[in-house]
């Protein structure tokens, strides 16, 4: 029972406190504003008119029919060539008013193109489709503007009709037998109005702008979301430009994190196993000098000292160059990456269940994300998760590759705050990829990779 009631007692202070709301004056605002600037086509077509009128006055009467029909044309020619750029700035405009006031952040479309030769401004301009999408919205904009307009009228007539009764005996206090007309006062209908004859009747009059004011946020709310849906699609730069600057962005990220994979590489072999073959050839030149002069023990002794350091640095130097060569192409990937998969599950310090349908085989690039990424989710569930069964999920069908690994462990994994999530992501971004965190404190933790199976 008492579920409904504090629902119903919610709902009723919201709507008693809407017209009072930052966001009912910041879409009020917004309808204002965008009522003349939906009113241009009006002033396009005016435009038009008046071009065509200007060539009927200076031109011979011989054939009038003939002279508008040009007039027109060339008006309807010049307002078609000159549509997407002024369309493009009233977007730019509309684009700014939404961000100021509504929070809606839509990016702008790439800039029209140049055109080349004398004419060129021509064919770019009528090739120019954010620019068309731009006039398309002024278009549907047209109507919308009354819309708007009419949100208005029902803010601003709901409060003039609230003052009815504070005003009335002030402008109405004429003699005794002296019969006044009746005053017009609006309803929620434009072209009907009520008559306010007697005091008594001031309060329907305050009842009726009492609702209109009430209803003015809610019908404010509702033409504004219709126009901010306009703006998003018709506005921006369009799902082809999104795509695109997608791409740029994430060959961006391709190239940076390769070559920060290169520089790793220079500053391993430099810094590793580089100066463990310096120290092995000083070792073994040292070694090939004194036993050049055998002739005590005890250079024979420390020869065979030398030798010894000599090989155990060879020994370290052919790790790490395994490790290195490990770290840019898994050798266990040649045989598949479900193997490689094995591999890493036999090797987890956790127990780890693992299910892999691959009917078809991925791209090698496809394949070591995939590794790295199965590698990179085993091990931080070794170190964060203290889970104690980690399940690995791989599925290859219908064109993508499906990598999830779960554990139940104590969640709370979060990419924002390392754990190499973030890497991940930007890496398994580079093939138009994604990576989905579901890790809520307390547990469990499942992190789903989609690659595409073909780069």
């Amino acid at each position: 029972m008492g579920g409904p009631l504090t629902a119903a007692v919610a709902w009723a202070r919201a709507a008693l406190l809407a017209p009072l709301s930052r966001r009912a004056r910041s879409e009020l605002l917004f309808c204002l504003a965008g009522i003349p600037l939906g009113l241009c086509l009006i002033g396009v077509l005016v435009w038009v008119m008046a071009f065509a009128a200007l060539v009927l006055l200076i031109s011979p009467r011989s054939d009038p029919a003939w002279v508008t029909a040009t007039g027109v044309a060339v008006g309807a020619l010049s307002a078609i060539l000159l549509a997407t750029r002024v369309a493009r700035r009233l977007g730019a405009v509309h684009r700014r008013l939404a961000a100021r006031l509504l929070g809606t952040r839509v990016p702008a479309p790439p800039p029209p193109e140049r055109g080349r030769g004398r004419l060129g401004w021509v064919a770019a301009g009528l090739g120019d489709g954010p620019g068309w999408r731009a006039v398309a919205y002024q278009v549907v904009k047209l109507p919308l503007a009354f819309l708007e307009a009419y949100a208005v009228f029902c803010w601003a007539g709901g409060l003039v009709n609230l003052t009815y009764p504070f005003w009335w005996g002030l402008f109405r206090n004429h003699p005794p037998g002296v019969t006044l007309d009746p005053v017009p006062a609006v309803t929620p209908f434009p072209g009907r109005l009520l008559q306010i004859a007697t005091f008594p009747g001031t309060f329907l009059a305050l009842g009726v702008g009492l609702a209109m004011v009430l209803a003015a946020p809610w019908v404010t709310r509702a033409v504004v979301a219709v126009d901010r849906r306009l703006l998003v699609a018709l506005l921006g730069p369009g799902r082809l430009a999104l795509r695109v600057r997608d791409l740029e962005h994430t060959r961006a990220l391709a190239v940076d994190d390769a070559a920060a994979q290169l520089r790793r590489v220079e500053r391993d072999l430099h810094d590793g196993a580089q100066i463990r073959l310096a120290t092995l050839a000083m070792h073994l030149g040292l070694a090939r000098e004194s036993l050049a002069g055998l002739g005590e023990a005890a250079e024979v002794s420390r020869a065979r000292e030398l030798v010894d350091a000599a090989h155990r640095d060879a020994k370290q130097a052919l790790g790490e160059l395994r490790d290195l060569a490990r770290g840019i192409h898994p050798p266990v990937l040649d045989s598949g990456l479900d193997d490689a998969l094995a591999t890493l599950a036999a090797t987890s310090a956790i127990p780890v269940e693992l299910a892999c349908d691959l009917p078809e085989r991925p791209a090698p690039a496809i394949e070591t994300i995939a590794y790295y990424c199965a590698a990179e989710l085993l091990a931080n569930a070794a170190k964060h998760s203290q889970a104690g069964r980690v399940t690995v999920q791989v599925d290859g069908r219908h064109g993508r590759l499906a990598l999830e690994v779960g554990d139940d462990g104590v969640g709370g994994a979060d990419p924002a705050r390392g754990s190499g999530l973030a890497g991940l992501a930007q890496r398994v971004s580079t093939v138009d990829g994604r990576l989905r965190v579901s890790s809520p404190q307390g547990g469990p933790t499942l992190v789903s990779v989609h690659l595409p199976l073909r780069t």
